[in-house]
C-alpha cells in the first residue's frame, strides 16, 4: 500500500489516495484524507527506442533510465537484427529480463532496411510470423520501405497482413511523404509516425489520421518545431548515454512543459498513451494496471524523486536500487585489413566537381551540395578550408566492399573518426582529412570488434563495443567516460556538431532523404537510386 498525492491521469486531479497493491498490480485506489509531499503520477513510457543507440545492452539501459522515471520502454531491436537476425532480437528479449523495467519490443519490419546496402541477415515476413507469436513483441517495427508499401510490394504487404492478423499495430516511418503516396500509406494501416521534421508535415499526417511521435533524441531533435502542432506521444528513438546521465523521458516532458504544453497532457504522452496504443498494463494509476508509478515534486519542475515498478522501489533520488548482470553474446565482424590507398578516390584531370553530402546539425535529414576539388597525382582531394571532407562507407560482413563520396558539416581540420554503429546495416563510416589516419581509425574497429574511434596527429581514442558492434557490457558511467573523452577528441579536431558519432552514423541512412552513402555507392533517397560522386572533371 502506498499513499500519496495521486494524479488521476483521466481526469486531471490531483487529490490525497491510497493505491493497494496485489502481487504487483493495482487492486484499488481510493481517496483519503492527509498532507504529503510530491504527486504520485504513472510511471513514464518510452513508445519508441531503439536500445543500441545507447551503446548499452537492455539490463544496463534500465540501470540508466529507470531513476528518471522511466518504467517502461517499446523498443525497436532492427539495429541488432541487421546485423544479427533473429538471434540478435532474442538476445535483447532475453537480457531485458534481469531488470524490472517493463521491455516490450517491435518487430523488426525491414531487415535489411533496403537492398542498396549490404546487412548481416533478413527478416522475412515467415519470421515476423515467428516473432508475433511471442508475448514481448506488441507491433510492427517501423515501416521503413514506404516506397514497398505504395508499389504493394507481395513482401512487404505481408508482413503488414501478418502483423495485422495478431491484431497489433504497425509503426510508421515516413519522412516527407505527402498527397496521395501518403494517403496510400496509412490506407495499408499504418498507424504512427515519429520522422516529422516540419508543422506542415504533421499536421498533414494528423488530418489523416497518424499518431504523431514528437521526437527529441541525441541528434534529431523535433519537439521545438511540432509542440504547436501537438503529437500522441513524445519519445527518443535514439539516445547516447552521456544524455542519458542527463535525464531521459523526464526531460522531454521538462522541455514540452516549458515550450507552453500543459503539464497533464505531456504526461498523458508518456503513459497513457503509449499504454493504449500498445495495449500495455500499465500508464494510469488505476485497478488492473500494474503498479508502476512515480514520484516527482510537482509538474512545473518534474524532478523525479521516488520509482516504484511492481510496487517495489527500485530508485531514489537519482540512484537505481537494483544490480544488473548482462550477457555477453557472439557475434560476426569480418573485416580485413585496410591501407590508406583503399580510401583514395582516383580521377585523371586537374580538378572534379563532384557531390557532396551537407550534414545539419540537430537532424538525420541530409541535404545535397557540390564542391569543385583538386585532383592531385591521380586522387580527388578533400578541401578542409572549405570543410569537404572525405567519408568511406566498409561493408562489415566479409564481402570486403567499399564506397567513397564527400561530407561538409563535421568541421574537422585534423585526423579522422569511425563507427560500427551506422544505420541500418551498421557497416563501418569513417570520415577523415586524410587516408592515412581514416586507415588507422578502421583497424581500430576492426581490432575491437566494432564500436567509436578518433584518431589525429598526436591522439587517439576508442569506445569498443563487442556486442554485434553496437554495445558493450561495460556499466554506463564507464561508456559515458570513454565517451566523453572520445567527444572532447572530436571537438579539439575542430568538430562543431553536438553529438558527431550519432550525426555520423545516419550518414548511410537510406530511407531518410536526402543524400546518404552506402557501401554500395551514393544514394538519392528522394529518387531512390544510387548517383555517380563526380558529376564533371576537368582537364
Amino acid at each position: 500500500m502506498i499513499r500519496g498525492n495521486i494524479l488521476n491521469i483521466f481526469t486531471g486531479e490531483i487529490y490525497p489516495g491510497e493505491v493497494q497493491i496485489e502481487s504487483g498490480f493495482i487492486s484499488c485506489v481510493k481517496k483519503i484524507k492527509g498532507d504529503y509531499k510530491g504527486i504520485l503520477i504513472p510511471g513514464l513510457i518510452d513508445a519508441h527506442i531503439h536500445i543500441e543507440s545507447s551503446m548499452l545492452t537492455p539490463a544496463s539501459f534500465a540501470q540508466a533510465v529507470v531513476p528518471h522515471g522511466t518504467v517502461g520502454v517499446v523498443a525497436d531491436p532492427h539495429e541488432i537484427a541487421n546485423v544479427m537476425g533473429i538471434k540478435g532480437i532474442e538476445y535483447m528479449i532475453n537480457d531485458s529480463k534481469k531488470v524490472p523495467l517493463s521491455f516490450s519490443f517491435t518487430a523488426p519490419s525491414c531487415v535489411p532496411a533496403t537492398a542498396f546496402e549490404t546487412s548481416g541477415a533478413k527478416i522475412s515476413a515467415k519470421d515476423i510470423e515467428y516473432l508475433m507469436k511471442k508475448k514481448e513483441i506488441v507491433a510492427l517495427g517501423e515501416m521503413m520501405n514506404f516506397p514497398g508499401i505504395i508499389r504493394q510490394d507481395p513482401e512487404v504487404m505481408q508482413k503488414i497482413y501478418t502483423s495485422q492478423s495478431f491484431g497489433k499495430p504497425i509503426d510508421g516511418h515516413a519522412p516527407l511523404l505527402s498527397g496521395l503516396d501518403l494517403c496510400r500509406y496509412i490506407r495499408a494501416g499504418i498507424s504512427t509516425d515519429h520522422e516529422c521534421c516540419n508543422q506542415e508535415e504533421a499536421l498533414e499526417k494528423i488530418q489523416l489520421g497518424m499518431k504523431i511521435m514528437i521526437r527529441e533524441g541525441s541528434s534529431a531533435q523535433n519537439m521545438e518545431e511540432l509542440i504547436k502542432v501537438g503529437g500522441e506521444f513524445l519519445v527518443s528513438d535514439d539516445i547516447h548515454p552521456q544524455d542519458l546521465a542527463k535525464g531521459h523521458l523526464d526531460l522531454l516532458v521538462q522541455k514540452a512543459i516549458k515550450l507552453g504544453m500543459d503539464p497533464l497532457d505531456a504526461i498523458e504522452m508518456v503513459t497513457i498513451n503509449p499504454a493504449n496504443h500498445y495495449s500495455l498494463p500499465m500508464g494510469a494509476i488505476s485497478p488492473g494496471k500494474k503498479a508502476d508509478f512515480i514520484i516527482v515534486d510537482n509538474l512545473d519542475q518534474f524532478n523525479v524523486q521516488k520509482v516504484y515498478i511492481g510496487g517495489k522501489l527500485v530508485a531514489k533520488n537519482g540512484k537505481p536500487l537494483f544490480k544488473i548482470s548482462s550477457s555477453d553474446v557472439q557475434s560476426s565482424f569480418d573485416l580485413k585489413r585496410k591501407n590508406p590507398q583503399d580510401f583514395n578516390i582516383s580521377c585523371s584531370g586537374s580538378y572534379a566537381k563532384v557531390r557532396v553530402i551537407g550534414v545539419i546539425e540537430g537532424q538525420i535529414i541530409t541535404y545535397e551540395t557540390e564542391a569543385d576539388l583538386e585532383i592531385k597525382k591521380g586522387i580527388i582531394q578533400p578541401a578542409i578550408d572549405q570543410d569537404i571532407l572525405k567519408i568511406s562507407v566498409l561493408e562489415r560482413y566479409g564481402g570486403n566492399k567499399i564506397s567513397h563520396s564527400f561530407v561538409k558539416g563535421f568541421g574537422i581540420q585534423e585526423g579522422a573518426l569511425a563507427s560500427s554503429v551506422a544505420h541500418d546495416s551498421h557497416n563501418i563510416v569513417v570520415v577523415g582529412t586524410n587516408a592515412e589516419e581514416m586507415a588507422k581509425c578502421v583497424e581500430i574497429l576492426r581490432n575491437n570488434g566494432g564500436g567509436l574511434a578518433a584518431v589525429s596527429n598526436s591522439y587517439q581514442e576508442s569506445l569498443p563495443l563487442p556486442i554485434a558492434g553496437l554495445m558493450t557490457i561495460e556499466p554506463v558511467s564507464e561508456v559515458i567516460k570513454t565517451l566523453k573523452n572520445l567527444h572532447q577528441q572530436v571537438k579539439e579536431m575542430g568538430c562543431q556538431l553536438e553529438s558527431p558519432f550519432m550525426s555520423m552514423s545516419f550518414l548511410s541512412l537510406l530511407v531518410i532523404p536526402q543524400l546518404k552513402l552506402s557501401d554500395l555507392g551514393l544514394f538519392d533517397v528522394n529518387n531512390f537510386e544510387f548517383v555517380p560522386g563526380i558529376k564533371e572533371v576537368f582537364l
